[in-house]
């Protein structure tokens, strides 16, 4: 099954949206993680499609096909949350079943901490945010957001010299990926490189900068306790996993937890029928 493609603007960003079975009788919206695109939950959504779900999926901005922030901008959580809360009315979704991959997912929490009101479930994926950091950190952090943006301004961007090597680097960060994933995501999260060589991510790379701003626990408990949706919780015994990662579940009030075991954190890419299968449990119970 093909998804629609489509450009939908949202606060001020062009988004590349994949849309399966548009007369679904119930709504996923998925969201990938850092550095990821939309084109990356293929084989969830279209097993979620053949179970009669309308299905979407989108390039956060400066990812994918998406437009990026552009001269003088940069990339933090708050557009991200602002974006969602914009493209999903223009989208023409009122309730859905949100789904967040690790840095969507965290999104996807903040989103729902910030919108209670909103009609939804929210799915985490290993997406219960990055390691917590104090504020005594924030000097040196802010000089190295100056030096790295910096850089990158500066620097020429890195050209693959074939679309093998794209596959090469996401199997090395991925042991045991299936190629034919590892060439469909590849072939979809690049694009030719200057005058037609080689090849380019098509990530923004202000995204390999390093952040001025220090993710906080103790700021990020407060937006999932005020979640108000029931929320699944889905890791990888393998995965991302947190030394405080049950002091921030605990702050969910309505909670169900699933682990994948022999599963890393590339969750929708190695388990992706388990993955579809759980989604759609939890939506038929809430």
């Amino acid at each position: 099954m093909n998804p629609a493609e489509s450009f939908v603007r949202a606060n001020g960003i062009d988004h590349h949206v994949l849309e399966w079975n548009p007369g679904g009788e119930r709504t996923f919206v998925l969201a990938h993680g850092f550095l990821d695109i939309a084109w990356s939950w293929k084989w969830v959504a279209e097993r979620l499609a053949d179970a009669g779900a309308r299905v979407v999926a989108f390039d956060w901005r400066g990812h994918g096909e998406s437009s990026w922030i552009g001269d003088g901008g940069y990339y933090h959580f708050a557009d991200y949350v602002l974006d969602l809360d914009e493209l999903l009315p223009a989208l023409g979704i009122e309730r859905a079943h949100l789904v967040g991959h690790s840095m969507g997912g965290t999104a996807v929490a903040l989103y729902a901490g910030t919108r209670p009101d909103v009609p939804i479930t929210v799915t985490l994926v290993e997406g219960l945010g990055p390691p917590s950091h104090g504020v005594d950190i924030l000097p040196d952090r802010y000089g190295s957001f100056l030096r790295s943006v910096r850089a990158v301004r500066s620097a020429k961007r890195q050209v693959l010299p074939d679309l093998d090597a794209a596959v090469t680097r996401l199997a090395a960060q991925n042991p045991g990926l299936p190629d034919e994933v590892g060439r469909f995501v590849a072939e979809r999260a690049t694009r030719p490189g200057p005058e037609g060589h080689g090849y380019v991510w098509r990530f923004d790379p202000l995204h390999r900068t390093t952040s001025p701003t220090a993710f906080q626990a103790e700021a990020f408990h407060a937006f999932l306790g005020h979640i108000a949706s029931p929320t699944l919780y889905v890791c990888g015994d393998q995965g991302f996993r947190l030394p405080d990662e049950r002091q921030r579940l605990d702050k969910l009030k309505k909670l169900a937890f699933v682990e994948f075991a022999g599963t890393g954190h590339m969750i929708h890419w190695f388990r992706p029928a388990e993955l579809s299968a759980e989604l759609l449990r939890f939506a038929v119970q809430t």
